[in-house]
């Protein structure tokens, strides 16, 4: 059931472009503005609940129809089928990565300068320097990656719809939260977003590192794990850890395959083929998995 919902759900999120705006689920969005107000007069423990109980009742619905649809009752194994289906829909993204990827190569191809560096900086999440351009556009990819695909696909093998939908409710939090930092300038958000980038952080641990096994799996071994091995992120915050680690291994493992200078719309197609081809590694496990019985 898992691998097929999977299946399918990448395959409506390729012929559904016109839909994605759904995947915003920006209905959460006056949850979690709440949640801002409520942590800008909280200490740094209550941060962290603050940020618990908004994510249970993000997950409490999907939660209730997951306990409500997994009956083995007559005729629901399908209806619990479309609801995961469903469910993996919505978590992949908020927006389809390899859309966004042809979106920048096309303004870039096209000389369209300013709207590839507009996508660039919705991909990276951050304002940019002009120093930033030469490497940000593969960093950016390998990062988000983890957090628009393996993240959700890792949770829902583990823990089905509800993995799914938390990982992804706190991926939208932790959106959130940086947006209103950047676009309000306020300082009074900082302890808040600490709080959901550690509990992000902590959902993000296996998946990032399974998907730096993939990258250097699906390009240059050797480059990959020697920039594995020499990862020199142990001082900063869990978070950044993670995007460090993934982003490094992904870059290493497309050694000697470029051409082009490292912001060209090749270097950003050849990244995404990287991803696409660890992806495949994804499915095929989770493939077998569900043959030996692991993840029906």
């Amino acid at each position: 059931m898992k691998l097929l919902a999977l299946i399918l759900g990448f395959g409506l999120e390729h012929i559904a472009t016109q839909l994605l705006h759904l995947r915003e689920l920006r209905i959460l969005d006056g949850l979690y503005d709440f949640g801002l107000r409520l942590g800008k007069r909280a200490g740094r423990i209550t941060a962290y609940g603050v940020v618990a109980v908004l994510i249970v009742i993000a997950v409490a619905p999907v939660v209730i129809a997951h306990l409500w649809l997994a009956q083995d009752a007559f005729g629901w194994q399908f209806a619990y089928t479309a609801f995961a289906l469903i469910v993996v829909f919505l978590c992949l993204g908020p927006r389809d990565l390899g859309s966004e990827v042809d979106e920048y190569c096309a303004a870039l191809d096209g000389g369209d300068v300013e709207r590839a560096r507009s996508v660039l900086i919705e991909l990276s999440e951050a304002r940019l320097r002009e120093a930033d351009e030469v490497d940000a556009v593969e960093r950016a990819i390998f990062i988000q990656a983890p957090n628009r695909i393996f993240g959700v696909v890792f949770w829902f093998v583990l823990l089905g719809p509800v993995g799914a939908w938390l990982f992804r409710a706190s991926d939208l939090f932790r959106r959130r939260a940086a947006f209103e930092t950047i676009r309000e300038d306020d300082e009074s958000n900082v302890v808040i977003l600490r709080a959901i980038n550690h509990v992000h952080a902590l959902l993000m641990w296996v998946p990032v590192r399974l998907a730096a096994l993939g990258y250097a799996l699906s390009g240059s071994f050797d480059e990959a794990w020697d920039a594995w091995r020499t990862d020199s992120a142990a001082h900063m915050s869990l978070h950044r850890r993670n995007d460090t680690l993934v982003a490094n291994v992904g870059r290493a493992a497309m050694s000697g395959t470029l051409d082009e200078p490292a912001n060209s719309s090749l270097a950003a197609r050849k990244a995404m083929r990287l991803v696409t081809r660890t992806l495949f590694i994804w499915l095929t496990i989770v493939a077998l998995m569900t043959l030996f019985g692991w993840a029906l």
